[in-house]
């Protein structure tokens, strides 16, 4: 047995151990598996997802989401969540994850509640528990959803051979955080600056199409002072001039990082990121 078979022996006993589950599904490939991997073990009546849809969540997101979860079968859920309610998450500072996490375990353990289900659990993996930086992880934790990925050892590169090995569609899905991540830690999160960023990467996107590039990964970072930050694969940054920039509506000045995308690159302007690890 190599050593992801063993890994994906030890995420179906994980998962085969509980009645049922509801999966925090985000449209990503790491909750996209867990919630694969839950019908394996359990069915797909014993299954339901869960996408919290909020103004963080992009609407192209929602749509593919919920397009996964019906082509799996099961129940799709699409409850509402209320981030912008906590002043903790509206004020932006290093553990606003936490808040958005709170948020989400809250609105769905009662929802699972309703529908008889005791286990609520994440796309969490093992990488993301060695990352360092995830006031998230904690808050979910601390409020009883569990990990079925990080209990099973599994990794990235894990969960995207599980991907491909099942054949599923999201198998080389890009990463897509929620557009909160998008604002510079200080900076206050509201409803419409979270519209503004996902208008600025949606026309940036199109207008590198029209051009003739594909971007794979790709960011508009509010800065704050009304400036945006793009970043895009490394390999494009050669062809990102001015006209390009000049495509990214709603902000007062436009600017390109010549160093290309980064995951977690705000992370990289916190003055003291070990206080909220």
């Amino acid at each position: 047995m190599s050593g992801l078979e063993h890994r994906l022996a030890l995420l179906d006993a994980e998962l085969a151990a509980v009645p049922g589950v509801l999966v925090a599904f985000s449209g990503g490939v790491d909750s996209g598996v867990v919630l694969a991997a839950a019908v394996r073990a359990l069915g797909v009546d014993r299954v339901v997802a869960a996408t919290a849809i909020s103004p963080s969540l992009p609407v192209v997101e929602r749509v593919a989401a919920h397009e996964f979860a019906v082509g799996l079968g099961v129940r799709h859920e699409q409850p509402p969540t209320d981030e912008l309610s906590r002043p903790g998450y509206v004020a932006n500072a290093g553990d606003r994850c936490a808040f958005c996490k709170t948020e989400l375990v809250d609105v769905l353990t009662p929802l699972a509640a309703e529908l008889g289900i005791a286990d609520v659990v994440t796309g969490t993996n093992a990488d993301d528990l060695r990352a360092g930086f995830r006031p998230g992880i904690r808050a979910a934790a601390e409020r009883g959803a569990w990990a079925p990925l990080a209990r099973a050892g599994m990794t990235k590169d894990d969960v995207r051979a599980a991907a491909r090995l099942w054949g599923l569609p999201l198998a080389d899905k890009p990463a897509a955080a929620c557009l909160a991540s998008r604002i510079a830690y200080g900076v206050p999160v509201s409803a419409a600056g979270l519209a503004r960023v996902e208008a600025a990467e949606a026309a940036l996107r199109a207008a590198l199409t029209e051009a003739g590039h594909v971007a794979r990964d790709l960011r508009v970072r509010d800065m704050g002072d009304d400036v945006a930050r793009v970043e895009v694969d490394a390999v494009l940054v050669p062809v990102v001039g001015a006209e390009l920039l000049a495509a990214v509506p709603g902000f007062a000045r436009v600017e390109l990082d010549p160093r290309g995308f980064r995951s977690g690159a705000m992370n990289e302007l916190l003055p003291d990121p070990v206080r909220y690890r």
